[in-house]
């Protein structure tokens, strides 16, 4: 049973892992696992461990060096605390493959921060639309102007490249649950 202490713990450790990734804290967001997690479900990339969670960090930030959120609502369930929010940013750095464009984006998400039996997060599994994204830091090209072609065909080149990469098991190989009556 999720008791108001429990609730305000979570709730703190969720909004204390918000505000230092802004800040770019990495150790201070990695002290909220014991074991770093992420479930990027849209990309089906799982990042696991401290190393590869840092390299995660690291690659978002090349590519967003101004990255921030908005938060929208917060939600607590038995397991978890879900976070709807707005992610936004500016396309300064390479985005995987897809150079950058300059262009700004904002895009709504959902966290869901998930707890074990002993209140430890271990887990942070996002959704997030990639469509949403795209469209706006390519859409955001002055197609009129033709030094803008060739940045565009690029990014295609690398959208199209990072589209091969093999999702991640964990994801997409799921086993329904089982309902107790």
């Amino acid at each position: 049973m999720l008791t108001d202490p429990i609730r305000k713990a979570r709730q703190k450790l969720v909004l204390d892992h918000f505000h230092d990734e802004v800040r770019q804290d990495w150790d201070d967001v990695l002290a909220t696992f014991p074991h770093p997690h992420y479930e990027l479900v849209p990309t089906l990339t799982v990042h696991d461990g401290n190393s590869a969670v840092r390299d995660y960090y690291r690659a978002t930030r090349v590519a967003f060096p101004d990255q921030n959120h908005e938060i929208i609502a917060l939600r607590h369930s038995d397991d978890a605390v879900i976070v709807e929010f707005w992610l936004l940013g500016t396309h300064l750095g390479p985005l995987g493959q897809i150079p950058p464009t300059g262009s700004r984006f904002r895009v709504r998400m959902s966290a869901y921060f998930i707890f074990d039996e002993t209140e430890t997060l271990v887990c942070e599994r996002v959704y997030f639309d990639t469509l949403s994204i795209l469209k706006q830091l390519v859409g955001g090209l002055d197609m009129k102007n033709p030094k803008n072609w060739l940045l565009a065909a690029r990014c295609l080149k690398g959208l199209l490249a990072m589209s091969g990469d093999k999702p991640a098991p964990s994801l997409t190989e799921t086993r329904p649950p089982v309902f107790n009556d």
